[in-house]
């Protein structure tokens, strides 16, 4: 580790001072100490620090203080706080003001130092700067104020470890802006292990998230890691976490809290160095007030929340997304980019697309496979029958027949259009239910059964 690295230690029992200037000493750091906030912003005012190590109570203050005064004026300087145990509040706090990161007393070496070394992480000018991947290239494009105000906040949180809740319809790409959030941090040579809660069945899930051991259960022929283990060093993204059960969000909250977790069979916890990500299509304010979803793990992981803007909020990145996704899928076929014609961009334009670019993907996709000339019209999207319109487009020529008074075709007629909607979503996705059934708003549970009544299995 560079030597010339420097860090600032602040607390006012000599003890912790001295086990911290110890440890980051020999991890190579310079460091300076202060026993209070009035010394602490005296050596910030003259010093650069490479990071900040604060105790929360000090006797002229409190950290939290401190932690806004370094976010606002020496933003490349990372502060992580120093908690008394089980003040989970107040770490959260902390990490609401800006601060990195937080350590709990009495002081893991172990935690610091996996801490110390992610927060220096962050500064090293020889850390390659991360490039868009294909896919996040085609989904985070756009100039229009959106999406300029989402990547302006993907590159502020990356550079903290707090938790972040991406919020978003389905098909925006909450799954790319969480993959952004852990290339641009201080993680990214870690893994990235993003799960779908709803598509582990309950029974399996503690094994799955904390691993096991041997003979702990029937099946289990060998010891296993879990996903917590998985992503050690990195982060696990927990993709509609609103689907976890509740006796789940009871252990999910204790791991997050403790940084530590403990498989199937054990008889002992095991330290995770892990960021939590995690994002889903519903309003979980909503199911926390309605007792689906646990008010202490929502406060937990909402430390940030990220908004996903949907495509109809940014009508005017259109063009650029639908020329960078069309010219993705002919590389991926092996042929030449085929034009869009102004009659296709008007009829795009005119879509509401109520599956976001998740389902403009898929329309250029189809259009792609079905077009005979190098140039895709408005017939070659075959966009659904009666499909949803944009705010303010005109309307379509052609309308849904109204029902007789009097008659009994409601059922059936309700019946028809959750079929259609079934039978669309299912095409987009590939035949996924998993998928499927996010896009609807429905369980996977619920979707089977529609399926069953409706005879679509």
């Amino acid at each position: 580790m560079n030597e010339t690295r420097s860090a600032l230690v602040v607390d006012d029992e000599r003890d912790i001072r001295e086990l911290l200037v110890l440890t980051l000493g020999r991890m190579g750091l310079r460091i300076s100490t202060a026993a209070n906030l009035a010394e602490a912003r005296e050596l910030l005012a003259s010093n650069p620090y490479d990071l900040c190590i604060t105790d929360m109570r000090l006797p002229d203050g409190n950290g939290i203080e401190l932690v806004s005064e370094i976010a606002q004026h020496y933003p490349r300087t990372p502060v992580a706080m120093i908690t008394a145990f089980g003040s989970m509040d107040l770490a959260v706090e902390a990490l609401k003001a800006g601060a990195f990161d937080f350590v709990s007393k009495p002081v893991d070496i172990s935690v610091l130092r996996g801490l110390v070394k992610h927060a220096l992480e962050l500064n090293n000018a020889e850390r390659p700067a991360p490039g868009p991947t294909a896919e996040q290239g085609a989904r985070l494009l756009g100039a229009s104020p959106a999406m300029d105000v989402l990547r302006t906040t993907i590159g502020k949180v990356a550079r903290s470890q707090a938790p972040v809740y991406i919020l978003g319809e389905s098909g925006v790409g909450k799954e790319l802006v969480a993959r952004t959030i852990h290339a641009q941090g201080a993680r990214a040579a870690g893994p990235f292990i993003p799960v779908n809660c709803g598509a582990i069945p309950g029974e399996l899930m503690e094994s799955e998230f904390f691993g096991h051991r041997k003979g702990s259960f029937s099946g289990a022929h060998a010891d296993k890691p879990g996903l917590f283990q998985a992503a050690h060093g990195g982060t696990l993204f927990l993709d509609e976490v609103a689907e976890l059960p509740l006796q789940m969000q009871v252990k999910l909250l204790r791991a997050i809290q403790e940084k530590s977790v403990r498989a199937v069979g054990a008889a002992n916890e095991e330290p995770v160095d892990v960021r939590i990500l995690s994002a889903t299509h519903k309003d979980l304010a909503e199911l926390v007030e309605d007792g689906r979803f646990r008010h202490d793990l929502y406060y937990r992981i909402n430390v940030i929340e990220l908004k996903v803007p949907p495509l109809r909020e940014r009508r005017q990145d259109l063009p650029e997304l639908a020329a960078a996704v069309l010219a993705r899928l002919a590389r991926s076929h092996g042929r030449a980019t085929p034009l869009l014609a102004p009659s296709a961009l008007e009829a795009l334009a005119q879509y509401a697309f109520p599956g976001n670019v998740r389902e403009l993907e898929n329309i250029l996709e189809r259009a792609l496979a079905l077009a005979e000339e190098d140039c895709i019209g408005a017939d070659d999207l075959r966009l659904p029958q009666h499909a949803p319109r944009a705010p303010g487009s005109a309307a379509p020529a052609e309308a849904v027949a109204d029902l007789q008074p009097g008659s009994a075709a409601l059922p059936s007629y309700i019946e028809q259009l959750e079929r259609s909607a079934i039978q669309r979503a299912l095409e987009e996705n590939r035949w996924n239910k998993t998928r499927t059934a996010a896009q609807l708003g429905i369980t996977f549970r619920a979707l089977r059964y529609k399926l069953k009544k409706l005879g679509m299995e």
